[in-house]
């Protein structure tokens, strides 16, 4: 018996298959620790901070509670900056990549050469290797200032945005314990 008009397959398949449903979900779990953008943008609870030490626990609090949002808004500001230079595009395209799967789409503690690497400094290395990355492909400028920009933004956000209406899991209170008191 011939089997001349079968397309073979391989047995890897069903492996690709679980990797990428793993991702998807990973990928979704990482996202549900972003908040609403409702929740975050709420007219209602912008006002200036009443001294030093309010502006100060106000962005502690706003940024432990939405950080994840932060850092896609500062992602969002820097490729949107990116657009006008194809190969920093590249290079950001080819860093998001490698931050899904060795930062954010890792099950287990990253071991190299037998040691344990924290998160931390998983974030820290990507954190320099990118910004490394993209200032070489001649866009440092535009990099620098759409940082800039975003990081301006969320300080801004994190200033104005009251913090007495925010549900804290037991994370953010923890974090809320050790910012002074107003």
């Amino acid at each position: 018996m011939t089997n001349y008009g079968t397309i073979p397959t391989s047995s890897s398949g069903p492996v690709n298959v679980e990797f990428i449903s793993r991702a998807k979900d990973v990928l979704k779990e990482g996202l549900a620790a972003r908040r609403p953008w409702k929740e975050m943008f709420n007219f209602h609870s912008f006002n200036l901070p009443s001294g030093f030490s309010d502006a100060i626990s106000r962005i502690k609090t706003n940024f432990s509670f939405f950080q994840t949002n932060y850092a896609i808004i500062v992602l969002v500001i820097v490729f949107l900056s990116l657009l006008w230079h194809p190969i920093s595009l590249i290079v950001f395209i080819v860093l998001m990549a490698v931050w899904l799967f060795l930062y954010f789409l890792r099950d287990e503690p990253l071991v190299i050469f037998g040691r344990l690497i924290s998160d931390r400094v998983v974030l820290i290395v990507l954190s320099v290797l990118s910004l490394a990355l993209l200032l070489f492909t001649g866009a440092t400028s535009n990099i620098l200032i759409s940082l800039a920009v975003g990081v301006f933004v969320v300080l801004i956000h994190a200033l104005i945005r009251k913090t007495d209406d925010l549900f804290l899991d037991e994370e953010g209170a923890g974090f809320l314990r050790s910012a002074p008191s107003s």
